[in-house]
């Protein structure tokens, strides 16, 4: 795991969790899910989704009956996605 990061992607990764940020707090889900897709792919690790996802879960969430009465649904699936791209992105040749 490695964290490599120029000068100017740090300005434009805290842009991205505040952007994240405000749509979950402002905005329906529908408009969170790309914003966090597209972070997820240009970022490495981005972690800050699955942790503003669970803060999402914690204000905004209920129970699902068709999910076994969980909770904490776009945070488990956010994680699970984050996992499996970043596992995609290590087997891509051109992926950095």
């Amino acid at each position: 795991m490695t964290f490599t990061h120029s000068i100017n992607s740090i300005p434009m990764r805290i842009l991205a969790s505040l952007l994240l940020l405000l749509s979950i707090l402002f905005f329906p889900i529908w408009v969170s899910i790309p914003i966090a897709v597209v972070s997820m792919i240009y970022f490495n690790i981005f972690l800050e989704a699955i942790f503003l996802f669970l803060l999402s879960d914690l204000l905004f969430g209920v129970k699902e009956v068709r999910f076994f009465d969980i909770t904490f649904i776009s945070f488990i699936f956010s994680a699970i996605f984050l996992f499996l791209l970043e596992i995609f992105k290590r087997k891509l040749k051109f992926y950095n």
